[in-house]
């Protein structure tokens, strides 16, 4: 029962990690000028607006099946946006792509600064464990949406600042995603635990 539980923690860290993810995206956008995300309903943080069937639960589960219990992953529906009503036209895009990064690394530095000086006896294994899977993912959705490969974020950072990268990544978008997953984010587990190691002070 107790392992239930903490299952469903899991899965509730990882719900309100993208959630608040894809919130953040539209409250920069509005605070750029882009109502949209305000005008559709999602500038909230109930998780029933977000929710992407596939992303949100299947992928999830599936990830979490077949990792034996270790992993779980998953993604919100985005939230829209118009990048032409933006008053920022130059930076603007890249302000809102960085936005929900930078949310999943705040996320991640609260979550260890709580785990590194939680009192001593307060809490259990199981409070510890997630903690440290709260960083753990948070940093994991950092990074991981700073690839620049459509639809993720990394994408509007690189039509920013290398817009010939970007048409290329366009251009062999679906390819490139799953070449991204498969081989090239798992190189950087490294800098991810390393980064993790340095929040929680182990």
């Amino acid at each position: 029962m107790e392992s239930f539980i903490f299952i469903i923690f899991q899965v509730l860290v990882v719900l309100f990690s993208i959630v608040l993810h894809e919130v953040s995206h539209g409250v920069m956008a509005n605070s750029l000028g882009d109502p949209t995300a305000k005008v559709a309903g999602r500038l909230t943080l109930n998780p029933i607006k977000h929710l992407d069937f596939f992303g949100s639960i299947i992928l999830p589960f599936v990830l979490y099946t077949i990792s034996q219990g270790t992993f779980v992953f998953g993604y919100a529906k985005p939230v829209p946006y118009n990048p032409l009503n933006l008053r920022d036209q130059r930076y603007g895009p890249a302000k809102v792509a960085m936005a929900g990064p930078l949310t999943n690394l705040a996320i991640a530095l609260l979550m260890g600064m709580v785990l590194r000086f939680l009192p001593d006896g307060m809490g259990n294994a199981n409070t510890h464990a997630l903690l440290g899977y709260a960083v753990l993912i948070n940093l994991v959705l950092a990074v991981f949406n700073l690839m620049p490969v459509p639809p993720l974020d990394g994408h509007w950072l690189a039509l920013t600042f290398a817009p010939r990268l970007a048409y290329f990544f366009q251009r062999f978008g679906m390819i490139l995603f799953f070449v991204l997953i498969l081989f090239v984010f798992p190189l950087f587990s490294p800098l991810i635990l390393r980064l993790f190691e340095l929040i929680i002070g182990s």
